[in-house]
């Protein structure tokens, strides 16, 4: 049975959950280079908005004509940003990075207009250090313990299946109608929604304080 295009992209956010939340190790240590890559590749997305990045940055790519450099631009700029922050150069406000990256990417999606390669491939790395900064307190944090070679396999392991998915992504979009089309054009406006949200979350703390202040 072959699904709708339509029904494509949410099964596939429906099944990544359970999928990506198994452990091909049983939350043993890993040992070896090989179980290093088997659990970055359990463990490809930390937290929906991730997730949400990794597919509108593969969606934002094949809008832009570059479907396989797009998701490399990501997943380059992913690693980088998490070896920055496991050395110690953490980068500022990374979770108000995040927060505008789904922002913005999602609403060039929603504009259905084609995207320019020389402003959306530095666009997807640019965030993408952020996205990796946060991996780097995240699952790759605590899976840097691990010697050298086992951490690199988890870090391999990790960036391609981060890259299947983003250009999974890009295929079902392109599948679904390509440029102006309205089921991208509706994911993005999703992702779009999503930062929004996590960007007046950020706001909040701020501006609750600014608030307290004046009116003290």
């Amino acid at each position: 049975m072959r699904l709708p295009a339509r029904l494509l992209i949410p099964v596939l956010l429906l099944g990544a959950g359970p999928a990506l939340a198994h452990h091909p190790l049983a939350g043993l240590p890993m040992e070896t280079g090989i179980q290093g890559v088997l659990s970055g590749l359990a463990h490809p997305v930390l937290g929906f908005d991730h997730l949400f990045f990794v597919l509108a940055a593969g969606v934002a790519a094949m809008l832009a004509g570059q479907p396989l450099r797009g998701p490399l631009a990501y997943v380059g700029a992913m690693l980088a940003g998490c070896a920055l922050a496991l050395s110690g150069l953490a980068l500022p406000l990374v979770e108000g990075g995040i927060a505008l990256s789904l922002l913005v990417l999602g609403g060039l999606i929603l504009s259905g207009r084609a995207l320019t390669p020389g402003v959306i491939l530095p666009m997807i790395a640019g965030f993408g250090l952020f996205h990796g900064a946060a991996f780097a307190t995240g699952i790759a944090g605590a899976e840097g313990a691990a010697a050298g070679p086992v951490f690199a396999g988890y870090l391999l392991g990790l960036g391609v299946m981060q890259y299947a998915l983003a250009l999974g992504a890009g295929v079902l979009a392109a599948r679904a109608g390509g440029i102006g089309a309205l089921r991208p054009r509706l994911a993005g406006a999703m992702v779009a929604g999503v930062g929004l949200f996590l960007c007046l979350d950020a706001m909040e703390g701020p501006l609750v304080a600014v608030i307290t202040g004046l009116a003290g």
